[in-house]
């Protein structure tokens, strides 16, 4: 087996396996630990070491090993390998690729790469790779979940801009909304439409549940304020989604993610939002598709950065 290490730092969780050169994650390779808004610097050094311990245990003593992938929650800096993710606040400037680095070169698992990009930069490899984007040269990944993130390839090759965070779609600004994000923005689809600001709405609307699985129950139940919060959720992706399109002309766009699963509707709601833009017929021609890759995407891009490198730009 060539085999790499893939590990997906976010603000809930971060997870590590091993992927082989077909996009397969060895399921008894896969590995997480909590993260989490509240952690301190020291406790997510621990939980993502812990992963690394447990995922390098694990690589069987015939494969060949190419090398670790790594996708984080963004903002990041691609020279400097240093995430700062928006909804982790202990973690400003963290060198990430190093710890990783480190720990690769400790286990002598030989002379091989350690790559890091965002999240949303590894779903869109991913899908475009083994899933939902499969025979698309202009494609936009996103993840809605307890943030939302996103990642482009045009023309067959991605693009991370010059600090690596190009495709940071949770913050581009959309029209009617006039919620603060924690970026300083005004309307961020991210402080509009992921998971814990849907449910933080809802209730300041009167529902009384707490979590987006309890949302998705009361939607799916025909309750008035969580069929307003995942309208309002769908509306801001499909306004984001068609700005993007607009700058991008992208053909399809494959949506990830916890919160993505909170009804089929969403998927409506967000198509509709994209099809007022009735005078661009290139903006209404983009797919809106769910993520093909369930919740091994995230994974998969990471090792995607090895598996893959003729697509880096």
């Amino acid at each position: 087996m060539r085999l790499a290490l893939a590990l997906d730092f976010g603000g809930t969780k971060v997870e590590g396996a091993l992927v082989d050169e077909a996009g397969v994650v060895l399921p008894t390779s896969r590995f997480r630990q909590p993260t989490g808004s509240t952690a301190s610097s020291d406790v997510l050094r621990a939980a993502v070491g812990a992963v690394l311990d447990s995922v390098i245990a694990a690589v069987p003593a015939d494969a060949e090993f190419l090398g670790a992938g790594i996708g984080s929650a963004g903002p990041i800096s691609l020279t400097k390998g240093l995430v700062s993710p928006l909804n982790v606040p202990a973690w400003r400037d963290y060198p990430l690729l190093d710890q990783v680095r480190e720990r690769v070169d400790e286990a002598k698992l030989g002379d091989v790469p350690t790559r890091l990009r965002m999240d949303g930069m590894c779903i869109t490899l991913a899908e475009h790779w083994v899933g939902a984007a499969q025979g698309y040269d202009n494609v936009m990944g996103m993840i809605v979940s307890t943030g939302i993130g996103g990642g482009l390839i045009l023309d067959g090759h991605t693009v991370p801009g010059p600090t690596g965070n190009a495709g940071h779609i949770g913050h581009v600004e959309v029209g009617g909304f006039s919620d603060r994000c924690a970026c300083g923005g005004t309307g961020c689809v991210e402080t509009i439409a992921s998971g814990p600001k849907s449910v933080a709405w809802a209730r300041g609307q009167g529902w009384q549940g707490s979590t987006g699985e309890e949302l998705a129950a009361a939607y799916a139940a025909g309750d008035g304020i969580a069929i307003a919060a995942v309208q309002r959720s769908g509306r801001a992706i499909g306004q984001a989604i068609a700005s993007a399109t607009a700058l991008d002309d992208l053909e399809i766009v494959a949506i990830g993610g916890g919160f993505s699963h909170v009804t089929p509707d969403l998927f409506d709601i967000i198509r509709a939002a994209i099809a007022e833009r009735t005078a661009f017929a290139f903006v209404t021609k983009v797919k809106v598709v769910p993520s093909g890759l369930s919740g091994d995407g995230p994974l998969i891009g990471a090792a995607a950065l090895i598996h893959r490198p003729e697509l880096l730009a």
